[in-house]
Order: structure tokens, then C-alpha cells, then sequence
């Protein structure tokens, strides 16, 4: 069966360039191993799908992506933030920004974006294989051109192919690492991935112990061997997430790839800091003012007061020799400025980070000078384009792991 495009992957990228070389008049196949389109793309950013970052500067939102910023110029002149907002608004799904900068749907629902993409395709006339496991592509001999895609489906034919299959994030959604053994067969210089963006995991029972609870303004401070390395704070890298094996959330997403570099030096720990705005001074002041106005109170029901909210029994498990149902005109002197103290530095200790199948982003995949950035063609297969996730390209959470994809698929699908 002879196409003009075969596009190789049904995730953000594929579905991109399958419905932009559509648009451009070509007859276009759309391969997907799984049985349904936009397995990952439905459970992005929490089911509410980040669908780019909202900074329309692009000096400022290449700086994001770290040494691919150079190459990206010429993809990102192409499809932009701009061009994402008009996209998406122009084809009747609104979108809104939030903190820092985020952009979602209106309607908070990754499975209204898989809607629209499956709507365009079909008004498009691309046809799609799903349940379609591609074994290898197969080059032409004696040419740099891919020939044919093989599959349990059968064998396809193309004037160009894109290979769009994404990563080793999230291996459950068909992000397995086959396009990585296509593309270094081909010739290509691949990076082994490691997981990139991905929680932390931590000893601490007290973390442990409150799934669920987040910090909305704290600060926390690393450290190798307790020699201070770097400092966050939720105001500008998003809330902090405890969850059972450790911490999530925005602020532990985008510092795992410099713990990760600390855990090869040495032991690393943490310490939040719930009260950034105060010195110790300050707060002992506050909790005492607390104190006076609730003296007949017991201190686990004033202390939920002054923590974080949802924090305030594990905090107070750290300090065993306190009774939390003690009265707080009980409570000595010694012991409010021992809770002080906690409140400023809580104790954690980092033990490594979770795995591909928590990743939101594994970094790896083909060396970018082997990759032409104004079409995305690949140097070495004069009719092979290469998108999103398959790109060794740094980037952190919030937005701009999909604005790639957008803008990769969408340079793809118009040059091919």
C-alpha cells in the first residue's frame, strides 16, 4: 500500500504532522501499536493535559530547553506559542493560563484534546491502523531511503515517513523505546534515556504518611553531605506534592535531574522551610502570639493552625517527647521554640528518584546535529522526519515537553 506520508506513532507529534501533511494535500497513514490514539497525552498534567507554556518571548522559552536552544529557532519561527494558542482556540477548544505560567483547556479535560485531534483526522481523511506493532523499517538497497514499514499488519509504503513513537516515560501508554532501536539501526546516534522529570523518593515516614497533602508556600534547600547546593520555592516552581514514596509536585519534578546529579556525589538531603517570609524570630513571635490567644486549647488543634495544612500531625510525630493533647498553656518554653526550629528546617532525606514508569520526561533519544531543525528531517534518511519524545532535548514540566511535540509535528507534517 503506497502513501505520500506514514507517520509512525499516534501520540501529541504523530497526530500533529499526520493532520499538517493533510492540510497539506498529502495522502497519509497513521501507525499506533496501542488500540486507541493519545494514551499519554490523556493523562498529561494530571488528566488536565499542560498544553504549552504560556511565554511568548522565545528567547526566554528556548532558554527552557537547554543546549537544543540554538536549533530551535528556526522550528519555533515555524510554530510558536502564538501559533499553538491560535491552533487549538481556531479549531474550538478555548484555553486559559494559570500558575506560572501553564496553559490548559477550559474545560480541564486532556480527553476533550484527544477529541479534537481524532475529529481532525477524520475530516482529513487520514487513514489510521491502531492495534498496529511495527517490527522494523527497512531501507532501500543501496540508498539512504527508507523503503517500507513492517508490521503484524502487514507491510506500508511511503514517499516519506515520520517517526513520532515518543520516549521511555510512562511505558504503560506504548512509550517503550522502539523508535530508539529503529533510529540507531538506521544509523543514528542515540543517547540512552534516563528518567528526567520524576518524583523524588525519600526515607521519611512523617512524607510518607500524608499522601495527598501538598505545600503551597514553603521553600526547601538541598544538600550533598550537608553542604547547601540549591534552593526552591513553590511561589515560583509549583506546589510541593507528599505522596507515598516521597515528593511530587512541580517543585520536586523540575529539581530532580540536579538531584539526581547529587546523588552520583553523595548523601543528599532536604529541609522545608514552611514559613519562607519569617527568620526564626519572626515566627517565634507568631506562634507565640498563636499560643497566647488559645491557651486552653490542646496544641495538635492550635499547631493545625500554624502548619501547612493537612501537615500538622506528622510534623508533631517528629517531636515525640511533646504531647500533642496537652493544653497549650502547658507548653514550655523549651518545646515552642523546638516546634519553631521544625517549622523552619523539616528534615528530609532523599534516597533516589522513581523510574521511567513515573517519569513525566525522560531525557535521551538521537543526537540533534543529526537532525535538520527547519524541516526535521533526519541527515542521514533523506525521507525520514523525527519528532517530540525521540529528540535528545532537556526540558522541564510545565508545558514544555508538549509545546515541542506541537511544534516538532507540526514542521514535520508541512515539510514532508
Amino acid at each position: 500500500m503506497n502513501y505520500d506520508v506514514i507517520v509512525v506513532g499516534g501520540g501529541a507529534s504523530g497526530m500533529m504532522a499526520a493532520i499538517t501533511a493533510s492540510e497539506n494535500g498529502k495522502k497519509v497513514l497513521l501507525i499506533e501499536k496501542n488500540k486507541t490514539l493519545g494514551n499519554k497525552l490523556k493523562i498529561s498534567g494530571g488528566g488536565r493535559c499542560n498544553i504549552t507554556h504560556d511565554e511568548r518571548d522565545i528567547r526566554k522559552l528556548l532558554a527552557h530547553y537547554g543546549e537544543a536552544e540554538q536549533f530551535l529557532y528556526s522550528t519555533f519561527s515555524q510554530f510558536s506559542v502564538d501559533d499553538t494558542w491560535h491552533w487549538f482556540e481556531g479549531r474550538g477548544l478555548p484555553l486559559q493560563t494559570e500558575a506560572r505560567n501553564r496553559v490548559f483547556p477550559q474545560s480541564q479535560k486532556a480527553s476533550d484534546v484527544c477529541r479534537l485531534f481524532e475529529k481532525l483526522l477524520k475530516e482529513h481523511k487520514v487513514e489510521i491502523i491502531t492495534d498496529c506493532a511495527v517490527s522494523r523499517v527497512t531501507v532501500a538497497p543501496a540508498t539512504v531511503l527508507i523503503s517500507s514499514v513492517v508490521t503484524n499488519k502487514g507491510t506500508f509504503e511511503g514517499e516519506s515517513v515520520v517517526l513520532a513513537t515518543g520516549g521511555v516515560s510512562h511505558p504503560e501508554t506504548g512509550s517503550t523505546g522502539d523508535g530508539f532501536t529503529w533510529l540507531r539501526d538506521l544509523g543514528h546516534t542515540v543517547v540512552d534515556p534516563t528518567p528526567n522529570i520524576v518524583p523524588l523518593m525519600v526515607a521519611d515516614r512523617w512524607i510518607k504518611d500524608m499522601p495527598g497533602v501538598s505545600f503551597e508556600d514553603i521553600k526547601i534547600t538541598f544538600y550533598i553531605d550537608g553542604r547547601k547546593t540549591f534552593s526552591k520555592d513553590t511561589k515560583t516552581a509549583g506546589k510541593l506534592l507528599c505522596t507515598h514514596f516521597g515528593l511530587s509536585g512541580p517543585l520536586a519534578l523540575n529539581s530532580s535531574k540536579q538531584v539526581a546529579d547529587m546523588l552520583e556525589e553523595g548523601v543528599v538531603t532536604a529541609s522545608i522551610d514552611c514559613f519562607p517570609d519569617k527568620n526564626l524570630g519572626e515566627l517565634e513571635t507568631y506562634i507565640l502570639e498563636i499560643f497566647d490567644q488559645n491557651k486552653n486549647k490542646q496544641l495538635k488543634n492550635v499547631f493545625s493552625e500554624i502548619a501547612p495544612k493537612g501537615a500538622s500531625k506528622s510534623i508533631l510525630s517528629l517531636v515525640s517527647h511533646i504531647d500533642p493533647d496537652q493544653q497549650v498553656n502547658n507548653v514550655s518554653k523549651e518545646a515552642r521554640k523546638e516546634l519553631t526550629r521544625l517549622l523552619k528546617a523539616l528534615p528530609v532525606a532523599i534516597t533516589g528518584l522513581m523510574g521511567f514508569d513515573k517519569a513525566v520526561v525522560a531525557d535521551g533519544g538521537v543526537d540533534i546535529t543529526e537532525v535538520d531543525f527547519k524541516t526535521m528531517r533526519s541527515k542521514k534518511i533523506t525521507n525520514l522526519f523525527i519528532t517530540g519524545d525521540l529528540l535528545n532535548i532537556e526540558r522541564p514540566s510545565g508545558g514544555f515537553s508538549l509545546q515541542l511535540c506541537w511544534t516538532t509535528g507540526f514542521v514535520a507534517g508541512k515539510n514532508v
